[in-house]
């Protein structure tokens, strides 16, 4: 059972690395212990598949060294996938903010990716019992034992455990004297300490705003979900990349408005109203009164403007715009989307993902300490990772 590439993950990135290698002319051996290939492809963007984004740019990307991605990125773009596509006869749309979708489901992409892979050799159900290497690699597994002068990790992160992920990668990379970081939950919900779910959130699960987070030096406007756990959405999950445990986060509720002199403004021209009447103008009802009444502590959301000392409207509207919480963990490795960490830069060429010291052994997509953005970024980089290794390999 010799081969010239055995490729250990049959996902994004091990899927391209494959049909790369075989353009090449090199005979592949391709797989994955789960019993489907592509399973996360399949979920991907509520199974349409968010398989990049018109605005790939290596600043979207978190890695300790920022630079890595650069070369694979610019050799493998989004327009070289776009192409893929179009000649793959595969339709495509933008939702928000450069976010591309397939028109024909996530189904397709996978098809056009195992169509790309025709002459490769794809084995499921494989579980890797031991890895040895003495001139070549030598896989000891529970279908037998497979031989190759060059062996690509693409097993991913740890994020969502029930689909069969794990640290796979960071054990190989342990195993030859790689250094790596290890994996973290990113792209995940945030979760609150009971106390401050009963004082905001309470009751209130499945109301959505749009909002700044801002955290670490980042920020993102986008949606803000409120969950029975703490908050999520799309702006809540680009932050959770970036979060550590014990950061506070700041929201702005009001992103668009200068709250306090807004609010004084309408305490001028319509003092009657009721405070929870006006925030209505922005937020849902039910949020409109738990904010008037917590965030200033003194149950203000019947009162009329009139009613409210300019400075309890003034010292509002700066927590409206400067919200600042302390999340007390995230939802985990269980629904995260990715994991930040993986196999260290240092010890890889950003030119070819093989390791410096090792080889005939490379490390692509998620493995890698490169962790994007949330809406295509991610699969790019598997893309982009996947086909520089399959030039080398």
């Amino acid at each position: 059972m010799k081969y010239d590439v055995i490729i250990i993950g049959a996902g994004a990135a091990g899927l391209m690395c494959a049909a790369q290698a075989r353009c090449r002319g090199r005979k592949v051996l391709l797989i994955d212990k789960a019993n489907k290939v592509g399973k996360k492809i399949l979920i991907s963007g509520g199974g349409r598949c968010n398989f990049t984004n018109l605005h790939i740019d290596p600043s979207a990307y978190i890695s300790s060294n920022p630079h890595f991605c650069k070369s694979a990125l610019s050799r493998y773009s989004q327009w070289d996938f776009l192409d893929f596509l179009e000649k793959s006869g595969l339709h495509w749309q933008e939702k928000t903010l450069g976010q591309l979708f397939c028109d024909e489901k996530s189904g397709a992409v996978l098809n056009m990716l195992l169509d790309a892979c025709q002459s490769v050799t794809i084995q499921r159900n494989v579980n890797v019992e031991h890895i040895a290497y003495q001139q070549h690699y030598m896989l000891t597994t529970n279908q037998g034992k497979f031989q190759a002068s060059s062996l690509v990790i693409a097993t991913g992160g740890a994020s969502i455990p029930k689909m069969g992920a794990t640290d796979f990668g960071l054990q190989v990379a342990k195993q030859f004297g790689l250094k790596s970081i290890n994996f973290r939950p990113a792209l995940v919900p945030f979760t609150f300490h009971q106390d401050d779910i009963n004082c905001y959130f309470k009751d209130l699960s499945g109301l959505s705003i749009d909002a700044i987070v801002q955290c670490n030096n980042q920020s993102f406007r986008e949606g803000v979900l409120i969950t029975h756990r703490g908050i999520s959405g799309p702006a809540v999950l680009q932050i959770s990349s970036y979060w550590q445990k014990g950061d506070a986060i700041t929201l702005n509720l009001l992103p668009d408005l200068v709250a306090s002199d807004w609010l004084l403004q309408m305490r001028d021209k319509q003092p009657k109203s009721a405070l929870k009447t006006l925030l209505s103008t922005y937020f849902p009802k039910r949020l409109a009164v738990r904010l008037a009444d917590t965030l200033t502590h003194k149950n203000l959301s019947d009162k009329a403007l009139n009613q409210i000392k300019k400075d309890d409207l003034i010292t509002l509207g700066a927590t409206l715009n400067h919200w600042i919480l302390t999340p007390n963990g995230t939802e985990g490795m269980r629904t995260a989307e990715v994991c930040v960490g993986g196999v260290s830069t240092s010890e890889l060429s950003s030119k070819t993902m093989q390791a410096n010291k090792q080889q005939g052994l490379y490390f692509i997509g998620e493995t890698v300490d490169v962790t994007g953005w949330l809406g295509g970024y991610n699969f790019q980089w598997a893309w982009s990772s996947g086909w520089a290794a399959g030039q080398y390999v």
